[in-house]
């Protein structure tokens, strides 16, 4: 590739139609025609030699490629308007207070790799972390004082969001659980005596959402606020719980846990850190995200070195 016959511009515009999924979308998010973000995307597809965007039924959806390309993109993109704030942030020096709201799961799986690089490099910085209370708590006046939050969806206004990694779902029993195996069929899981998680915010137990749509419904013996309590009952009964796989994986070892495939696959989960609009060129905010999207690629890392 020659950059010298690149329009840089494009970037900003693959940038929307990754984020979107949607040329019209793409082309309002940027403040373009629709004539000319398809003509955009003509040109990336050729660049690329992939499509990028294909149509499915009445919506599009991404290419394995554009699907790769999503993390990346929004890090070189974050890079390059990074040459353009003043270098106002001293790490080590700082004594700056970030906000995080992010559910039990995220806190388990990342902040502690995260916390052993803030340590190192700003030893006087202080991370406050809030539970997770849902999009609807999502005032202006408390969504000034949060600084990052890690979340599934797309749900919060004046925020831009940035994928952080993947995961996918799966039964957590104990091990030597009587019929743990078993699961893997369905009228054992059906069975099964479940345990679902209802974060705060939500109506119910977003799996159970899902398979509602697949007309099936599990028997729930005990609802708790978050992923790790309901773990935590795992390992000391015979209930199971559908839970992120990462989780399992961390938890495992401690708890004594196994990771048992579902019958159904409800497919990919996306974790993402949203910050705030206003924050975008904040040479703090951006510091931390820098460090997040780090550990969030070394989580990724570990998932490929395992499968």
């Amino acid at each position: 590739m020659n950059l010298n016959s690149l329009d840089l511009n494009l970037l900003n515009a693959l940038d929307a139609l990754l984020r979107e999924a949607s040329v019209s979308r793409a082309a309002m998010r940027i403040g373009l025609s629709q004539p000319a973000a398809s003509h955009a995307l003509q040109r990336l597809r050729a660049i690329f030699g992939d499509p990028l965007l294909v149509r499915t039924g009445a919506r599009m959806e991404l290419t394995p490629r554009a699907q790769a390309l999503r993390a990346p993109l929004a890090q070189a993109l974050d890079q390059v308007r990074g040459l353009f704030v003043p270098d106002a942030f001293d790490a080590a020096r700082s004594e700056r207070q970030f906000r995080l709201m992010m559910p039990d799961l995220a806190v388990e799986l990342l902040m502690p790799p995260l916390m052993e690089k803030v340590t190192r490099l700003a030893p006087n910085v202080r991370i406050d972390v809030v539970p997770w209370r849902g999009p609807a708590i999502f005032h202006a006046e408390f969504a000034r004082t949060i600084d990052v939050v890690i979340s599934i969806g797309d749900a919060f206004k004046g925020f831009h969001r940035q994928l952080l990694y993947s995961d996918s779902d799966a039964l957590a029993v104990r091990r030597g659980h009587p019929v743990g195996a078993r699961l893997k069929q369905r009228e054992a899981f059906l069975s099964a005596r479940h345990v679902a998680v209802i974060i705060r915010g939500q109506n119910e137990d977003l799996i159970d959402s899902w398979l509602r749509s697949k007309g099936i419904a599990r028997r729930i013996a005990l609802v708790v606020p978050g992923y790790i309590e309901a773990l935590h009952v795992v390992a000391r009964t015979d209930l199971v719980a559908f839970v992120p796989r990462r989780l399992i994986a961390a938890l495992s070892r401690r708890l004594s846990l196994a990771v048992v495939t579902p019958p159904l696959d409800p497919g990919i989960d996306e974790q993402f850190m949203f910050y705030p609009t206003r924050a975008q060129m904040d040479p703090g905010s951006i510091w931390l995200r820098k460090l997040m999207l780090q550990t969030g690629r070394e989580l990724e890392r570990e998932k490929r070195r395992a499968t």
